[in-house]
């Protein structure tokens, strides 16, 4: 074909210019065919190693569990009795009775969902890329973790998730909503003296609270209104060395029409922790929406980011930042989600 269009660029004027137009348009569809090729075969590649990589955290995470529920089973503490007594480093009940004991109290409590101390958690999520626009939709979660104990042996901590959620145009005939989000309220009940592995379990409310209809959306962006409802939380970690891990568990149930709520929540978190309070940590929140299609249910991020416990005069803070590239999305879902962090700590104050 090529040295036909080469002759006939020389035959005559008019042929010249056809021949040439066929084969650039062959050309170039070649060059097309074989980019796309190319290129499905590197994004699928990507995709399959962030899929990868957040099995990796979920596997080290109940890696963690199974080795402290090991140990716990076949370690006994001889000043105790024979009775297995929690890591000094992890036990939320621990009195505070120094600087170090303090620095524990607050580093548990940044990192332990069920920690005996009060915290205050103000959490930064912008997702890029979300919806039809491709906008940024950002949201702004007020957590505070407040502890009560029940008795010699039991503790309730509460954990209310406060979202405060600004919305982009979705929609040819929405703009940018902004306002309050359904609240959460979690309640954990843990025992007070926990071994090597730490866990809570309870329920959950789901409290129609939104200022508006539309910042009622589920993990697929899907407007579900202002609906009561509810749901069970589970939480599980355990400690070892440098590393801390464990996994948070939830569904809930709300509303009852069409577009009621079935969701499912699965955030897997992991801690190295560094000399003067520096850590490195990976904790992302999968959701499954179980009333989408197949293909539409997911949405799994995969990454991690860094952080610090650090004091202001007598204030204990957590700050920490994390990035996540989504591998798995409904359409329309973010591409990746940038998270920051600060948190108020009180290792002082126990219940």
């Amino acid at each position: 074909m090529k040295v036909r269009n080469v002759l006939s660029c020389r035959v005559g004027k008019g042929l010249w210019r056809s021949g040439c137009s066929q084969a650039r348009r062959l050309f170039a569809n070649d060059l097309i065919s074989q980019f796309r090729s190319h290129s499905d075969r590197v994004f699928f590649a990507v995709r399959g190693r962030h899929a990868r990589a957040s099995l990796i955290i979920l596997v080290l995470a109940i890696g963690l569990l199974a080795n402290a529920y090991s140990q716990q089973a076949s370690t006994p503490n001889l000043d105790s009795g024979g009775a297995n007594v929690p890591d000094p480093g992890v036990t939320p009940s621990r009195p505070v009775q120094s600087t170090e004991d303090t620095a524990a109290a607050a580093r548990n409590a940044a990192q332990n969902p069920v920690a005996s101390v009060i915290s205050v958690p103000f959490q930064g999520n912008t997702a890029f890329g979300v919806g039809p626009y491709r906008r940024a939709l950002n949201q702004t979660l007020v957590e505070p973790v407040i502890p009560l104990r029940l008795s010699e042996n039991w503790i309730l901590i509460t954990r209310t998730i406060t979202p405060i959620v600004v919305l982009p145009r979705l929609a040819p005939t929405q703009g940018v909503q902004y306002g309050l989000g359904n609240m959460e309220p979690q309640f954990y009940f843990s025992p007070a003296h926990p071994g090597k592995i730490i866990w809570g379990v309870g329920p959950q409310l789901y409290l129609p609270t939104a200022s508006e209809d539309t910042l009622s959306v589920n993990s697929s962006l899907v407007p579900v209104g202002r609906k009561w409802g509810g749901g069970v939380a589970t939480v599980g970690l355990a400690h070892h060395g440098h590393w801390l891990g464990g996994v948070l568990l939830s569904n809930e149930w709300a509303g009852l029409n069409h577009n009621h709520v079935n969701e499912a929540t699965m955030n897997p978190f992991l801690y190295y922790n560094f000399r003067h309070n520096w850590y490195l940590v990976s904790s992302e929140v999968m959701t499954a929406d179980w009333t989408a299609s197949r293909n539409q249910r997911w949405t799994v991020p995969a990454g991690g980011g860094f952080g610090k416990i650090f004091r202001l005069g007598p204030q204990m803070f957590n700050a920490r930042a994390q990035a996540w590239s989504v591998t798995e999305r409904p359409n329309g879902g973010p591409s990746w989600v940038l998270q920051t962090q600060v948190q108020f700590l009180y290792p002082h104050k126990h219940k």
